[in-house]
């Protein structure tokens, strides 16, 4: 009969958990599309699909639904009305907010925070 044997948990020394913290950290900033932003807005009743991809948190899925639902409606009356597209929700459309509007023409693009690595302003 086999007994099992009681595995002591190998203590981590603090500096070598300090290192992978900060590694861990780094990873995921640098997973983040938040090293560029958008600038401008973006009207939810005429831009296209690559259009809506600039507001954030969409993709080009998301984008698709929303024209999808733009179709359905004829248009959306508010910002609000965004909720009905399916992955949208309260917080997402809060990140959304300062980028949407429902006249006017969309002035958005993205813009990538100037860094020394970069090189000299072109």
């Amino acid at each position: 009969m086999k007994t099992m044997k009681t595995v002591r948990a190998r203590r981590i020394p603090w500096g070598r958990k300090a290192f992978l913290a900060c590694g861990l950290w780094l990873g995921v900033v640098m997973a983040l599309p938040g090293w560029a932003s958008t600038v401008g807005v973006v009207n939810i009743n005429t831009a296209s699909a690559s259009e809506l991809e600039l507001l954030p948190g969409v993709g080009a899925q998301r984008a698709a639904a929303i024209v999808a639902v733009r179709k359905k409606l004829g248009g959306f009356r508010r910002p609000e009305d965004l909720i009905e597209v399916e992955g949208i929700g309260q917080v997402l459309l809060e990140r959304m907010r300062p980028h949407l509007v429902i006249e006017g023409s969309t002035t958005a693009r993205r813009v990538r925070p100037k860094t020394p690595a970069a090189g000299p302003p072109q």
